[in-house]
């Protein structure tokens, strides 16, 4: 029992820290702060699980998370597809296979719901993706070299030419709106206050809502048409594509758990998610991505039990092998060492095993003739006599041998000086 003793309170301990471990991981998930802001699987205050749980308790209203890295949208008409918390840098230039891609989901009757993340400084929103990525000084450094719009653009533009990138198309061309910027207005301990948006549109919406973003948009063409406007900036506004429609808005807070605890807006939520029968959370956008790995085929055929069995069985495999679970007997503790047997007894081993007592002297004898050297001719002479010996003993039944007499017989007959 004293030598079993650490092994318990080590093996005790193990369990104990594997149970905190996995508490901690627990609380960390299903609060959700290890995902990034405005992601459906976040339940803080700044996540959208709130929605998504809502949106689920709809009758005859599908609602699921779209994990796919494939930068394809789902199939079918009929369907809306939430895109929030995206960057405004994201939105302004776009692989042209990408936007081909949102137009053939728009025209087949799908509803695009692009939600950006609240800007509250002007920091890098219109940079491009790549160059957000750096460093801050080298961001600094940009800043203060950087020209008018149509030298960064292209400047982009060269950069695919020479293979760097995929080729990109301006969004904001080839749908007819920009991004602009108007900081908002400073509150206490440094925070900022909201500003105060007015429904620009005929829809029965509310009249207002409070908007903690300072972006806006800017130069849009007739194909737009404005929500929600921040004095006369639209922060707010709606596209028709074929038979699908596309809404993008500057800010994400009025779809966030805070939001719909706080200030919830039923009617425009029913407005955004559209007379779709189903709703897709994009949260690809976010890194959030499914691989195939062995942990998802675990999850994808329900093997989890067999896992943790196997763990189990290798467990108890190892503790077997490490220590005896009944006690030896008095007599067999022996202290100090064995000693060991000499190679001869291990050969008169392996031949008592290996060879019957009934071929012992016939082996014996042909292994010994191979050693004779054939000039002797006096040895020869007797070897004849031995050899009738050898086989006279080998024509009689196992019973009636007796390798004993026969070996003595032999070595009288070979048993004359100088020989050996």
């Amino acid at each position: 029992m004293r030598k079993s003793a650490p092994f318990i309170i080590l093996s005790v301990c193990l369990a104990l820290f594997a149970a905190g471990l996995t508490h901690l991981f627990k609380l960390r998930f299903d609060v959700g702060d290890i995902y990034p802001e405005y992601s459906s699987l976040r339940s803080d205050p700044l996540g959208t699980m709130a929605l998504y749980e809502s949106l689920e308790r709809i009758h005859g209203l599908s609602v699921r998370r779209d994990f796919s890295a494939n930068n394809q949208l789902p199939e079918g008409g009929h369907l809306t597809y939430l895109h929030l918390g995206g960057r405004a840098s994201e939105w302004n230039r776009m692989p042209e296979e990408l936007v081909k891609e949102i137009e053939g989901f728009l025209t087949r009757g799908g509803r695009l719901v692009v939600t950006l993340f609240p800007e509250t400084s002007r920091h890098s929103r219109f940079l491009e993706p790549e160059e957000e990525e750096q460093n801050e000084p080298e961001k600094s450094s940009r800043r203060k070299n950087a020209g008018p719009a149509k030298d960064r653009t292209k400047n982009a533009r060269s950069r695919e030419r020479q293979g760097r990138s995929p080729p990109r198309i301006s969004i904001n061309e080839r749908w007819g709106f920009e991004f602009d910027f108007v900081a908002l207005e400073a509150g206490e301990a440094g925070a900022y206050r909201p500003a105060r948006v007015v429904n620009k549109s005929d829809l029965d919406l509310p009249p207002a809502l409070e908007w903690h973003s300072g972006t806006f948009f800017t130069n849009c063409n007739n194909s737009w048409r404005t929500i929600y406007a921040r004095d006369t900036n639209a922060v707010m506004i709606e596209r028709q594509f074929g038979s699908g429609a596309i809404v993008m808005a500057t800010d994400s807070y009025f779809l966030s758990n805070e939001a719909m605890r706080n200030d919830r807006h039923a009617d425009l939520l029913v407005w955004l998610t559209g007379p779709g029968k189903e709703v897709v959370f994009d949260e690809a956008h976010f890194g959030i991505v499914a691989t195939s790995g062995v942990a998802m085929l675990i999850r994808k055929y329900r093997l989890a039990g067999l896992a943790v069995g196997l763990l189990a069985l290798a467990g108890l495999f190892i503790w077997k092998n490490s220590m005896n679970f009944v006690p030896l007997y008095p007599d067999q503790a022996v202290e100090g060492y064995i000693a060991g047997k000499e190679a001869a007894a291990g050969f008169v081993n392996l031949l008592r095993r290996n060879l019957p007592p009934q071929d012992l002297v016939k082996v014996c004898f042909a292994e010994w003739k191979k050693t004779l050297k054939p000039e002797n001719k006096t040895l020869i002479a007797r070897l004849t006599e031995a050899q009738a010996i050898v086989e006279a003993e080998t024509a009689l039944s196992p019973r009636e041998r007796d390798p004993a007499r026969t070996y003595r017989e032999i070595c009288r007959i070979l048993k004359t000086p100088g020989m050996s």
